[in-house]
């Protein structure tokens, strides 16, 4: 997977010597009594895991089955050597890091990212527990933050004081403002072709705009597991001759494409995205933005000043929003100019990295959270 790491990532920047990767076949089989390991610890933490995922299915079930050896595995090879575990996501990852944090032994920080539908809407595997745990919690956008606060309402007051949000970053230098020379026709939108990303209704506006006579190329790029009902839908509204599928393309095309687009059109009908990274990128290369109202994706038009917000999962205002964008040159570019300016400022890589670095070099670990953690695990009012 090295070919995707950008270029900033380079061998200069982040030496590969310094990844380290424990497949499963290895982490099964480091599977024996070993001095170096709390055996008790290992077995208690994966089965209290194992039974809070027992609650969303045999999926969860068998996903944290696969990663709790290689907690084990990881501890007993490195479980020295480092003065911060980090969490990259919620579920899985985070159970794992917690596991492999208790069998360290250490008082180094424990820190988890929070993002979106596979970690904190759906299917929250221990999630309490690791809240609870954690010593920093941080969050993509303030719905986040909410989310967190009405679905964990009891345990908030305590867990609040440690939630950081952290605006994933873009490198600006990398995407070049280029709102001129777009045609006055196009519009795009890219993602999964899954249900929450609501491309259906897309298709709607589409059919709507050609009833009312309005000039138009809708290009829709990606693929997944609507791909097939996506492309009849197309046929049923007698629109596929406006409607272009070109699949998954490379970060560049994708970029070129938005360059080229003169709207960008995210219709999301569920929260499975918190923050689209394809809604940041539009902004900042100059694609005006027509998104829908919901998760976190207001914070990131600034509640409609730098882009157009319509309710989630309807068509005829997702319509009426394409068609008054394609026909105002003037609200396209002010659109586009106020986006730009908005993404330099909240959007920065460098600037928001610099404060997440001193955020994870600066934290201690708390030492009550381990009691904490061991009191909760033997509560009967467990729910994630």
């Amino acid at each position: 997977m090295w070919r995707y790491v950008p270029d900033i990532l380079g061998e200069d920047s982040f030496a590969r010597s310094r990844v380290h990767h424990v497949g499963f076949l290895k982490s099964v089989l480091s599977l024996r009594p070993s001095p170096l390991v709390d055996s008790g610890t290992f077995l208690r933490d994966t089965f209290a895991i194992s039974a809070s995922a027992t609650r969303f299915g045999i999926a969860p079930v068998v996903k944290t089955l696969y990663v709790s050896p290689k907690a084990w595995a990881w501890s007993r090879s490195y479980g020295h050597q480092y003065d911060h575990v980090l969490a990259y996501w919620g579920n899985y990852s985070a159970s794992c890091a917690y596991m492999f944090h208790r069998l360290m032994k250490r008082s180094v920080p424990f820190s988890m990212f929070l993002h979106a539908g596979m970690d904190l809407y759906e299917d929250p595997v221990y999630l309490r527990q690791k809240l609870l745990y954690a010593d920093n919690i941080i969050v993509v956008c303030d719905f986040n933050r909410q989310f967190i606060q009405d679905r964990y309402a009891d345990i908030y007051p305590s867990i609040s004081g440690k939630i950081y949000k952290y605006h994933l970053g873009l490198d600006l230098s990398a995407l070049k403002f280029k709102p001129n020379a777009r045609t006055a026709k196009k519009v795009l939108a890219v993602g999964a072709f899954e249900k929450y990303k609501g491309f259906e209704y897309l298709l709607m506006a589409a059919a709507e705009l050609t009833r009312r006579g309005i000039d138009y190329e809708l290009e829709l790029v990606g693929d997944g597991k609507e791909t097939n009902a996506l492309k009849a839908l197309a046929d049923k509204l007698a629109i596929s001759q406006m409607v272009r599928f070109p699949g998954w393309l490379k970060p560049a095309e994708v970029h070129a494409a938005m360059e080229a687009a003169s709207i960008f059109v995210h219709p999301s009908n569920g929260i499975g995205d918190a923050v689209p990274t394809v809604i940041k990128e539009s902004m900042a290369l100059g694609a005006p933005v027509i998104a829908s109202n919901m998760a976190g994706i207001p914070e990131l038009l600034d509640h409609g000043r730098c882009g157009v917000l319509v309710p989630p999962g309807n068509s005829q205002a997702l319509a009426a929003a394409i068609a008054d964008l394609l026909a105002n040159d003037d609200l396209r570019r002010n659109y586009a100019n106020a986006a730009r300016k908005y993404a330099e400022r909240e959007f920065d890589l460098w600037r928001n990295g610099e404060r997440l670095a001193r955020l994870l070099t600066s934290s201690r670990r708390d030492s009550s959270q381990k009691h904490d953690a061991l009191k909760i695990e033997r509560s009967p009012s467990i729910t994630g």
